[in-house]
């Protein structure tokens, strides 16, 4: 068994052709004939010639790849299903273009670093905020980037429901039930971003803003009422839920993803209580782990797998040179479910 790997100059030198025209027979085999083509070929598989995907990109001055860039660590980002099903749709969309897709974690903590060192045309990200780092990597790298439910930035491609609508639907289904002793958990404010400048708008604070013009309706403000934020993850919201728990006496959790609702259900239920006859719980999301679970929950609903479809899309047009406009807006519908009970 031979251990030095065939390259493209044994194949010329055993073919009598050029290392150019060897490329073109891999590369562009309409610029040279069948006949050369035809023994090429036949050359590279009698040597076990297997061409270099990345001279191959090289040459064609693409990756024939499109990235997501994960907003959080890889553990975190993927065990929450909704970012799971926007994966999935990436991938559909992506598989149609033949091209691979590249799941990209921030290198040491840092997405900027992650940017630098992509080997992609082209990248997706979520609740992404563009700090001074992330774009200047965007711009050495002259590389499209499209975001879903990203800091809805002029001049950045943005895919996203009305947050704040959204927000405030959710909220207000909940204050006319009559609760008033309400926690909210929170979407972490911006992964690995040391600082978010105030008036930045990304996806927490449009959904907050939801909320308080909800709660400003019934004399409350969201300053008032228990909030923290955690990653999204079932084991983060059974600690958030928790936390709060013992420290308040409250009657509702409003969360700002199912993932995390799933676990205040779950922290409730191991408290001995019930939900929704001891404790409401609404969501955001709508995910399919949300009807699966035995309760069917109240929610904001949004296919994330579809949202994954549009972005991909997107992105793939801007590779092609097409102009997308930064803000394109996605459906939303809330969803009455059981977990959100009236106080009498």
């Amino acid at each position: 068994m031979k251990n030095r790997k065939t390259t493209i100059s044994d194949i010329a030198r055993e073919s009598g052709y050029s290392k150019t025209t060897v490329s073109f027979a891999f590369n562009s085999p309409s610029r040279i004939s069948s006949q050369a083509c035809e023994k090429i070929l036949e050359v590279a598989r009698r040597l076990d010639y297997m061409p270099d995907p990345m001279a191959r990109n090289f040459s064609l001055g693409m990756h024939k790849s499109i990235g997501f860039l994960l907003p959080q660590t890889i553990s975190d980002s993927l065990s929450n299903p909704y970012t799971q099903a926007v994966l999935r749709g990436i991938g559909i969309v992506a598989e149609r273009n033949d091209n691979t897709l590249t799941v990209i974690p921030p290198m040491h903590s840092s997405i900027s670093e992650a940017i630098k060192n992509a080997t992609v045309d082209g990248l997706i990200s979520m609740g992404l905020w563009f700090d001074p780092q992330i774009r200047e990597s965007l711009r050495m790298r002259k590389i499209p980037l499209v975001l879903v439910d990203g800091a809805d930035e002029e001049g950045v491609i943005n895919l996203s429901i009305d947050d704040r609508a959204a927000a405030y639907e959710q909220m207000k289904a909940v204050l006319e039930k009559g609760h008033r002793k309400i926690a909210v958990i929170s979407l972490p404010f911006s992964a690995y971003a040391d600082v978010t400048p105030e008036g930045t708008n990304t996806i927490c604070r449009r959904r907050q803003e939801g909320y308080d013009t909800a709660l400003r309706e019934y004399g409350l403000t969201l300053d008032e009422i228990p909030m923290v934020s955690c990653p999204v993850t079932f084991e983060d919201g059974v600690q958030a839920a928790r936390t709060i728990m013992a420290d308040n006496e409250i009657t509702c959790f409003v969360c700002m993803s199912d993932a995390v609702a799933l676990g205040c259900i779950f922290a409730v239920s191991a408290m001995g209580r019930n939900v929704p006859d001891d404790m409401s719980v609404v969501g955001f999301d709508g995910i399919y782990e949300a009807t699966a679970s035995g309760h069917y929950l109240t929610t904001v609903v949004q296919d994330a797998e579809a949202k994954g479809i549009r972005s991909a899309e997107l992105l793939f047009r801007v590779i092609g040179g097409e102009e997308v406009p930064s803000h394109n807006s996605f459906e939303y519908q809330f969803r009455p479910g059981n977990t959100l009970r009236e106080i009498n």
